[in-house]
């Protein structure tokens, strides 16, 4: 049966490509090396039969066309080896339209399904539409089957400069939406790049979900180029970890991987070796789906924790509640049971912004990052109620009161010391359940009046601080306060670490933001990474800011590139003091000279108008609120540059 050929264009003049010289060119998917030898034009497959080496970066010596990589002889135009051997290059017609040269190659057969493209259907099946990654050559096959799920309009992929800010993206996309997206990277480097954020995942118990390219199954453990064994590398931070062989259950493997994920608040690693990642599927395998695969999440807590917690909600007048970063989802049910309580709302750092500083019973945030309502409430209550909180050290919830704990995860319950009623359920279920059973038997304070007398001393002793000055720069406390009047209610904002972030926790005054955080790993660099993760998930429906000092800025400034790219708009803020002034204040705290914390910084608002985004730079405070106003409305990507002074925090 004749095959059928089709023409490409691969040069449009032919003057590029002069005599005695070779170049790389693609017909259709057909890699090709074009020589122009012995006056003609001449086509041979790009790849030498030795290792693959890319002809056409060869060069043509003595009437013999080189490889580049092992110096192996080709004739120019018949591809033919010197000295008779049967290893020649194959070769293609050419033909010249004027000053265009064509290549005629064989038409493709249809695309045959491999193992990549059922476990990546199957992911996108499961609702993991969303990845952020580098495409490279031990993960090409995986790629590709992104790139068809793409096509189909089922998946979305954001290509970076670095891995680690893939994972970072990654762990503020599931810490936001409570489910897994992608981080992508190839064999060795590429994935260890991603070890950071997938721990940032972890310990703030986002889902994630990483995928890597590997070496050749047969040359794994022989010290290859780029080896790197990912399944014991990753085996401390993925809680489902492993890697894809010729015989796996693969649509199978990639349920359990979401699954795992999903349930358990973790993050998945999933590794394909390149041979295998390029196989066809096994005959009569398809992509699962998650029905009937996973159980509803509405867990209801034990009947005896609940008669327990009941009988202290009656015991008490005056119980304060606190939320942690687990409580986000359930934020309406939390409130409508603390205006049945009138009592004070709590949050942890993590949890700022679960509810509104300008909420009746709203009280900020507790400990170190937070404001002293919210530590004069805990400590005048006579019952603590916390849901979805881990009892950090950052936090201090005291254990001397009687505390009643609310948690998905059994092992967050009790963790460091004995709590008196501790209920292992879904937030919401258990609230349900808690209501009905303390109908008529509440006997608490209204504590409103009390709220608003302490926030008012607070707002004074801010409106005091505000008022100092520096010859160097603009304090943190004038930042946040003027992103209070600009920032939109409903934006959500992704912060660093330092001391631009404890200031944050100070001063800023959500309203109906939502923040995201590297919350237990505290990880620098955290927030322009977070914030691409927070576009690609509610960019067009909310507006996404980030923050952050210029240690933590530089961390992944090349991601501004990507912002510029892909035209996300997000908004920086970004605070420079010349200085890591965290760890200045921690040398000094300890007793120690401030050592190797100061830093030799470029104009950011420059470096951002060189990618191509808005950049301003401000170093007074009358010029801070037109600033960020500006900066709001750019349609675009844009940074704020301000000049601050690292002792006015």
């Amino acid at each position: 049966m004749a095959t059928t050929k089709k023409w490409y264009k691969v040069l449009e003049n032919k003057k590029v490509l002069p005599e005695g010289r070779v170049q790389t060119v693609t017909a259709g998917h057909q890699g090709i090396c074009l020589t122009h030898y012995d006056g003609k034009f001449s086509a041979l497959d790009n790849k030498c039969p030795h290792q693959g080496g890319p002809l056409g970066e060869g060069s043509i010596e003595n009437g013999m066309l080189r490889c580049p990589w092992h110096g192996w002889d080709f004739h120019p135009c018949t591809g033919l080896p010197p000295g008779g051997y049967d290893d020649g290059v194959k070769t293609f017609e050419v033909k010249e339209e004027g000053d265009a040269i064509l290549v005629a190659v064989e038409e493709e057969d249809a695309h045959k399904e491999t193992i990549s493209d059922v476990m990546i259907e199957t992911m996108v099946n499961w609702g993991v539409d969303t990845g952020f990654g580098m495409v490279g050559h031990s993960n090409l096959a995986v790629a590709d089957a992104m790139r068809r799920q793409e096509e189909k309009g089922r998946f979305q992929f954001y290509g970076i400069r670095h891995e680690g800010a893939a994972a970072f993206a990654a762990s503020a996309y599931g810490k936001l939406m409570g489910k897994p997206a992608v981080c992508f990277g190839i064999a060795g480097p590429g994935s260890t790049n991603m070890f950071t954020g997938m721990w940032d995942a972890k310990v703030d118990r986002a889902p994630l979900l990483a995928l890597s390219g590997q070496v050749n199954t047969q040359v794994l453990g022989t010290g290859a180029f780029q080896e790197v064994d990912l399944v014991g590398a990753f085996q401390t931070v993925a809680h489902f970890n492993h890697s894809v062989q010729q015989n796996s259950k693969h649509s199978e493997l990639m349920s359990l991987a979401i699954k795992s994920a999903l349930l358990n608040r973790d993050v998945s690693h999933i590794t394909f070796p390149d041979e295998v990642a390029f196989m066809p599927k096994t005959e009569g395998e398809e992509a699962q789906t998650p029905e009937n695969r996973i159980t509803p999440m509405n867990i209801s807590p034990p009947r005896q924790m609940v008669a327990k917690a009941v009988d202290m909600l009656a015991a008490s007048e005056k119980p304060a509640i606190i939320v942690g970063h687990g409580a986000r989802f359930h934020m309406e049910a939390i409130t409508a049971f603390a205006k049945a309580l009138q009592c004070p709302v709590i949050t942890t750092f993590k949890g700022k912004g679960l509810i509104a500083d300008s909420h009746e019973l709203g009280c900020g945030v507790l400990g170190r990052s937070g404001t002293p309502i919210a530590s004069w409430f805990m400590n005048e209550s006579d019952l603590l109620i916390v849901f979805g909180a881990s009892f950090s050290n950052h936090t201090g919830i005291t254990p001397k009161k009687p505390i009643i704990q609310v948690d998905y995860d059994p092992t967050a319950l009790s963790k460091f010391h004995k709590v008196d009623a501790a209920l292992w359920g879904e937030i919401s279920e258990t609230l349900t359940i808690i209501e009905e059973e303390t109908k008529g038997k509440l006997n608490t304070i209204d504590r409103r009046p009390e709220i608003a007398e302490r926030w008012a001393i607070w707002k004074e002793e801010k409106q005091s601080r505000l008022e100092d000055e520096s010859a160097i720069g603009l304090s943190s406390i004038a930042v946040f306060e003027a992103m209070n009047q600009v920032v939109p209610d409903n934006a959500v904002i992704a912060v660093d670490v330092g001391n631009n972030t404890y200031s944050f926790g100070r001063y800023f005054e959500p309203k109906n933001q939502s923040v995201l955080m590297s919350g237990y790993l505290g990880s620098i660099g955290f927030s322009l990474p977070a914030a691409m993760g927070a576009w690609a998930a509610q960019g067009k429906e909310r507006p996404i800011w980030s923050v952050s000092g210029d240690g933590g800025f530089g961390q992944y400034l090349g991601e501004m590139m990507t912002l510029v790219k892909y035209n996300m708009n997000i908004k920086h803020v970004l605070l420079n003091n010349s200085e890591i002034g965290k760890i200045s204040k921690e040398q000094k705290a300890a007793e120690l000279d401030v050592w190797k914390t100061s830093l030799h910084n470029a104009n950011f608002s420059k470096f951002a108008e060189n990618c191509g985004a808005l950049g301003i730079r401000v170093t007074k405070r009358e010029e801070l609120i037109p600033a960020l106003e500006k900066l709001r409305a750019h349609n675009g990507p844009a940074l704020l540059e301000i000049i601050t002074d690292a002792t006015l925090i």
